[in-house]
């Protein structure tokens, strides 16, 4: 009974802190290292990443750093790092960068953008959330002329389903494109994004054709089949309200750094060195 009352005040301690035991990854000397300390360790090298979703073995490594960690803490407590002149430079160093960063983020944290002015913006940069028209292409490359030739011959009399699986079946065996294993598809892009002969001559294409006249470029020549098109679109605002807002808000925090530094420097005693003074007045200009 005693036991069961130990076991149920540690499981009540641990819920109370918002750690369970399945939070806990390994203990050292007593002291917990759980997933969250796994999570901003990930987090430091990859933001993106997480402890949850890495394969056991890196769990594991992570787990064994974090370990080691601990254990290099107490060795250099141990051998007296923490008092000496070093660490305490240091440590002032850190504590000064932790300021700034956390003004900083109180100062972003106060600039505020309404719904209307971010609606504002959306209204007077259209530009900005134009998604511009595409083509889904496939192409077929060859060394000379003469091949394209003989490939558009065996191409131009077919229509529909039949043309394109010809197109994609040729594409395997005569075309020395990397996209060659792929059918010759070379996804979905936007005028501007291939070299500019084969720009000009995609984009006059109809779905569901192919150029009838080999493309010279400076790859070689090209057969190319248009299979699909998509008009340009408007990004509505529901859809961008939130970058909007994040992007204003940015720039109202750079502005007001630029305002807020103007001041303190003209309330301030700054004196620059020669090679300094260079650098400001080049920064100026």
């Amino acid at each position: 009974m005693k036991k069961l009352i130990q076991i149920s005040a540690i499981t009540a301690t641990m819920m109370i802190s918002g750690l369970v035991a399945s939070d806990v990854l390994a203990t050292v000397d007593g002291k917990n290292i759980t997933k969250q300390d796994a999570q901003s360790f990930v987090k430091a090298t990859a933001p993106q990443a997480s402890f949850e979703q890495l394969p056991a073995n890196q769990q594991k490594m992570v787990t064994e750093r974090l370990v080691e960690r601990v254990l290099f803490l107490k060795a250099s407590k141990k051998d007296g790092i923490e008092k000496s002149a070093e660490f305490k430079e240091n440590l002032e160093k850190l504590q000064d960068e932790l300021l700034v960063s956390l003004w900083m983020k109180k100062q972003m944290e106060n600039a505020l953008v309404s719904d209307s002015e971010s609606k504002d913006f959306y209204t007077k940069n259209p530009d900005k959330f134009k998604v511009p028209a595409t083509v889904h292409a496939r192409h077929i490359l060859v060394p000379d002329e003469k091949t394209a030739k003989d490939v558009i011959e065996k191409l131009k009399s077919l229509k529909g389903n039949e043309l394109k699986n010809k197109f994609i079946e040729l594409a395997k065996a005569e075309s020395k494109g990397p996209t060659s294993t792929k059918g010759g598809d070379l996804g979905s892009f936007a005028k501007g994004q291939m070299v500019p002969e084969f720009d000009e001559a995609v984009f006059k294409l109809k779905k569901g054709e192919i150029t009838l006249v080999p493309v010279k470029t400076q790859f070689g020549f090209h057969i190319i089949y248009l299979e699909n098109t998509q008009d340009s679109s408007v990004i509505l605002y529901k859809d961008v309200k939130d970058k909007i807002i994040q992007s204003l808000k940015q720039k109202q925090f750079q502005d007001k750094l630029t305002e807020v530094a103007k001041e303190l420097k003209s309330k301030a005693k700054v004196t620059y060195t020669e090679t300094a003074k260079v650098e400001v007045e080049e920064k100026k200009k």
